[in-house]
């Protein structure tokens, strides 16, 4: 994505060629020079007079730059505030699906089908990888405490 706005810089730069100079002075000089310093000159892009900007196949972010031209420079402020709650709300909307997906409560919870099956895990007994074996004098006295228990 970082690799395309260097092309879209100079879609932008060559777009605005034929726009209306009184638009174009809208935008403020530092940032159309920084379209000129960071574009990519070996790329080719080439708008006709004629050619209608709809039709146009420009890059994802050159049609972002715009966007953002047209909200901060080029709106009336009713345009700049339904354009500003727009994307809002699209933030709001793509927020709310990564929530959804990546949901710290739940994203290492297991489902039903995957959890083991608890009664089988409360009945093991618990093993050690020592093995302690008995004394005599503690083997007689479970022995004889086994014998009291019967009765």
């Amino acid at each position: 994505m970082k690799e395309n706005y260097p092309k879209a810089y100079t879609e932008v730069l060559e777009i605005m060629k034929y726009m209306p100079k009184q638009d174009v002075n809208k935008i403020p000089k530092e940032m159309i020079e920084m379209f000129e310093n960071k574009m990519d000159k070996s790329y080719v892009f080439n708008v006709k007079e004629t050619d209608d900007f709809a039709d146009l196949k420009i890059l994802d972010e050159t049609e972002a730059i715009f966007v953002n031209i047209f909200r901060d420079y080029w709106a009336t402020p009713e345009q700049k505030k339904k354009i500003i709650e727009k994307q809002s709300y699209d933030k709001s909307i793509i927020e709310k699906e990564k929530m959804e997906k990546y949901n710290p409560n739940t994203i290492f919870k297991q489902p039903e089908i995957l959890k083991p099956n608890m009664d089988i895990v409360e009945n093991k007994k618990e093993t050690s990888l020592v093995e302690v074996k008995e004394s005599l004098f503690i083997k007689f006295i479970n022995f004889i405490k086994n014998i009291f228990k019967r009765y």
